[in-house]
């Protein structure tokens, strides 16, 4: 098994400002003159670790991570102003022609495979390759199967309870927008509550084995908060997309190579999805691992997606031979 490169820290790090009241919190690591990667974080709102920083060899790439809006880092945090799914591909955009790079590599797992399909489609000329983890297309089936009675709910009824226990029965035929109203409200403890039961019940279901340290980051108040309100308001929206945009333009990445990496176990986001967009994308290609969920911290993940980033590099750099 591949182990994460060592630790590392920026070389440097920016402050971007977007559309107002929005500024980014953007930082650059490993090798200046290396291969541009972008690390797109999940969510919507969960920002980036410093872990992110080590799927890449720092000697290969120039790694590029920032806190999408309202989340990690960047400013104001939480904020549902202005956050759309077109305003963070033209914020991605902006990063790319601030940094004053011509195409790059994207790298995202989960939200941030939904938004690295999105930019890709819309700026395929930018793009020189994708990997990507826990496909989620944002399709209604997708918010369902997690969000309400009858899917991941008949897997974790334990965890499931705690979920739902902010909501009263009456309102429970609609979770989703039971715990916007809530995380949109003026009651700051029943804010807090619905985002800690909303961000805990995703750190729960998605590893294969229990994990004490994934559902204490869920459980952060400052991600917490973030990640419910933020994912709520997208999904109620259908994620600023139409009903299945993704594949309905994913013609337009026929050009860029696609590798897709998915845990046979993922109750976040079903393999069916990876399996849907594998058969619609030719240059694609899809690793199913048999023994993870959906966590881009477990050992069979960690493994595949290091070796996708050396097998990118590989190819990238004999392209230039």
């Amino acid at each position: 098994m591949r182990p994460l490169f060592p630790e590392l820290k920026p070389y440097a790090e920016h402050s971007l400002e977007v559309d107002p009241p929005h500024r980014l919190h953007i930082e650059e690591c490993g090798k200046p003159e290396g291969i541009p990667v972008l690390f797109i974080h999940g969510g919507p709102g969960a920002g980036c670790e410093p872990d992110h920083r080590r799927y890449f060899d720092p000697y290969r790439y120039r790694i590029i991570l920032f806190d999408q809006r309202g989340c990690g880092r960047s400013t104001p945090h939480a904020s549902l102003e202005g956050n759309t799914t077109p305003a963070l591909v033209q914020d991605m955009e902006r990063i790319r022609e601030f940094l004053d790079i011509d195409r790059w590599v994207l790298f995202g797992g989960s939200w941030g495979a939904t938004l690295g399909l999105v930019y890709g489609e819309t700026y395929p000329e930018r793009v020189l390759g994708m990997i990507l983890r826990g496909i989620f297309l944002c399709r209604s089936e997708e918010i369902r199967w997690f969000y309400q009675e009858g899917g991941a709910s008949r897997i974790f009824p334990d965890h499931w309870r705690e979920f739902v226990a902010p909501i009263p029965p009456g309102e429970r035929g609609d979770l989703l927008r039971a715990h916007y109203r809530r995380l949109t409200g003026d009651d700051e403890v029943a804010r807090m509550a619905s985002a800690k039961a909303w961000s805990v019940w995703e750190g729960h279901a998605s590893t294969l084995r229990p994990s004490r340290s994934v559902v204490a980051f869920f459980a952060s108040p400052h991600v917490a908060l973030s990640l419910a309100r933020l994912e709520t308001h997208y999904f109620i929206n259908n994620a600023f997309l139409d009903p299945d945009q993704i594949l309905r333009d994913i013609h337009r990445l026929k050009d860029i190579p696609g590798t897709l990496i998915h845990g046979r176990y993922d109750m976040v986001c079903p393999m069916k999805s990876a399996w849907d967009l594998y058969r619609a994308w030719p240059n694609s290609v899809l690793e199913i691992i048999p023994d993870a969920g959906h966590s881009a911290h477990e050992p069979g993940i960690i493994d595949a997606l290091v070796k996708a980033t050396e097998d990118m590099a590989d190819m990238l750099q004999a392209q230039e031979r």
